[in-house]
């Protein structure tokens, strides 16, 4: 698909045609990753940010949320709970916390390793090629790390640079790779000052880095930030994209047509500005992800990257069960095992993996917990 051909999709309103896209990337992601619905237990480890962050609440000057960390046991006892949900992936996301250095975020990854067949994906912010090795090393799978927009100008305006640098999360992306993870990036739709064409050339970054994870999700910036208070002067006129659920949703669907094997999830994001039926449809035009949130609950509510997340599905039976039923209904089923991606594979990356059978059955958990006490 060329620019052009992305840019006529990204501006169309047609419902029509619209229902041709979401049936054309429904039918790709069928024919290329199943399916199989893969469950993420997202574990969110701690609100603490270094970082100052136009848009996100975590923000290091936001005084307005009460800030928590995690104690390894706390991560350990959520990444078990996993285990016994039947998931296979586990993702310890952060906001950029200097105290989960190299050698915490090591021994923590290397714990769950021992302990669990679960795959770990990381989400803990731009860090050192030495910390990335090293949690590579200790077993870490998978990192997120989102460059939000490939327009450089605008990311430098919603990031400003730490410790007067310049970030170059491509160029970590790249490392990433060469350490052997899976790597997943995203970006943010609607931002203020964001063209169409912007969105296409983000859409031809995941094509050309070769994602294995993809994440797509609404622009919600926090009160408490700059941009939730004062937005961005930058007026664009037509060619503002608007965080709406259409637009997010052609994004998600034209990923998938540029990316038929990569993992893409329905983010929380969507769901929050769409509710619970609007993350459902991103499962019908392109996405094949969910991540039920495994956070303590006291834990949760303080993880303000934008007011009011939504949680439509946590650690509790019953809404896994409830998840199953609805996905049953589109014609999906949870998938089994870690969901490893299908561009790994089709690479021929040298580090192999372990392969969960556990499936998500809550009416089985004491015999999951059986074979979790046995060791597998």
């Amino acid at each position: 698909m060329t620019h052009d051909e992305q840019l006529v999709w990204l501006r169309e309103t047609d419902q029509q045609r619209l229902t041709r896209l979401w049936q054309w990337a429904d039918e790709v992601r069928r024919e290329h990753v199943g399916n199989d619905v893969h469950l993420r237990g997202l574990i969110e480890v701690s609100n603490y940010c270094r970082r100052l962050c136009g848009y996100c609440g975590l923000r290091r000057p936001n005084r307005q949320i009460q800030r928590y960390r995690m104690s390894a046991d706390e991560v350990l006892a959520c990444a078990r709970r996993a285990v016994e949900l039947g998931m296979g992936t586990v993702v310890l996301q952060a906001g950029e916390d200097p105290e989960l250095d190299g050698p915490w975020v090591t021994d923590l990854v290397r714990r769950i390793k021992a302990t669990t067949d679960l795959a770990i994906t990381l989400s803990l912010g731009e860090r050192s090629p030495r910390e990335l090795e090293m949690w590579r090393d200790a077993g870490a799978d998978r990192y997120l790390l989102r460059f939000e927009t490939s327009n450089r100008q605008l990311f430098e305006q919603i990031h400003p640079p730490h410790a007067e640098n310049a970030a170059d999360r491509f160029a970590l992306l790249h490392t990433l790779r060469e350490l052997g993870y899976e790597i997943g990036s995203g970006v943010m739709i609607g931002l203020p000052g964001q063209r169409f064409t912007d969105v296409a050339r983000d859409i031809e970054l995941f094509r050309e880095l070769d994602l294995d994870m993809i994440g797509v999700g609404p622009f919600v910036p926090h009160p408490q930030t700059p941009l939730g208070q004062n937005g961005l002067r930058e007026d664009v006129g037509d060619e503002q994209v608007t965080n709406d659920a259409t637009v997010t949703w052609i994004v998600i669907a034209l990923a998938r047509l540029m990316c038929p094997l990569a993992n893409i999830p329905s983010t929380t994001a969507v769901a929050t500005l769409h509710g619970m039926e609007g993350q459902l449809l991103a499962l019908t035009r392109g996405a094949n992800v969910i991540m039920p949130n495994l956070t303590p609950a006291n834990y949760r509510k303080q993880y303000q990257i934008y007011p009011d997340k939504a949680c439509c599905y946590d650690d509790s039976p019953a809404a896994l069960t409830k998840l199953r039923e609805r996905l049953a209904v589109l014609g999906r089923t949870v998938g089994v095992g870690r969901g490893d991606s299908l561009n790994k594979q089709r690479r021929g990356d040298s580090r192999t993996v372990r392969q969960s059978v556990d499936p998500l059955d809550v009416g089985r958990l004491g015999s999951t917990q059986a074979k979790t006490s046995e060791g597998r």
